[in-house]
């Protein structure tokens, strides 16, 4: 994916993303229609972006605001961190679904150093609004930051998680990261956040 910036196309950016992007902080345990508690514990008012709503695992903690995220969620503690960020870059913007599922398989290595496409296992998830296409996979994962998103160091015995939602505003991106023990021990709740996706009211 290739951006194209200049200061005035950064600064509408910023404003149309804080434009479409709030969050809430008040939690307690959901539970389905007959009253049974569901797999994750999920925070009770929404986290918003591009028209969507949804809950937050109660044990994810909120991070700060960082630029192009939606939110950025700490997993599993300091002794065995992950990683959930939400991405929404706009309108139209972020490439399709495909590309972006075969960018994320391309960012995870096997231990031998090989691609990771027939490793990855491509999914769907139903939401009350929505069909969402993930994709998981293990191995070697290439971290990247920076501008032109250089490869910045290689992370053995990691796992990627993806979600992409098509909602009415455009795609938002759920990439979730981190040691595989710690992201196996919470893709229940990974899928319980992507389950909970919602249109907005307002």
């Amino acid at each position: 994916m290739k951006l194209s910036w200049t200061p005035l196309g950064a600064l509408a950016l910023v404003m149309t993303t804080l434009l479409l992007i709030s969050c809430s902080s008040e939690r307690k345990q959901q539970g389905d229609s007959a009253g049974k508690a569901t797999t994750a514990d999920l925070a009770t008012a929404s986290c918003a972006a591009a028209g969507i709503e949804w809950k937050v695992p109660s044990a994810w903690v909120p991070g700060a605001e960082k630029p192009m995220r939606a939110a950025t969620y700490a997993v599993g503690g300091s002794d065995a961190a992950a990683e959930c960020a939400v991405f929404f870059f706009g309108a139209g913007q972020g490439g399709d679904v495909d590309a972006n599922i075969a960018r994320w398989i391309s960012q995870v290595k096997q231990p031998d150093g090989s691609d990771s496409e027939d490793k990855a296992v491509k999914d769907k998830v139903k939401s009350a609004c929505c069909q969402i296409t993930t994709v998981e996979v293990a191995g070697t994962y290439l971290a990247s930051s920076g501008a032109m998103m250089q490869t910045t160091a290689e992370k053995s015995g990691f796992e990627l998680l993806g979600a992409i939602v098509p909602a009415p505003k455009g795609n938002v991106f759920f990439k979730f990261t981190g040691p595989k023990t710690t992201v196996d021990k919470a893709k229940e709740d990974f899928l319980a956040m992507l389950r909970s996706v919602n249109k907005r009211s307002d």
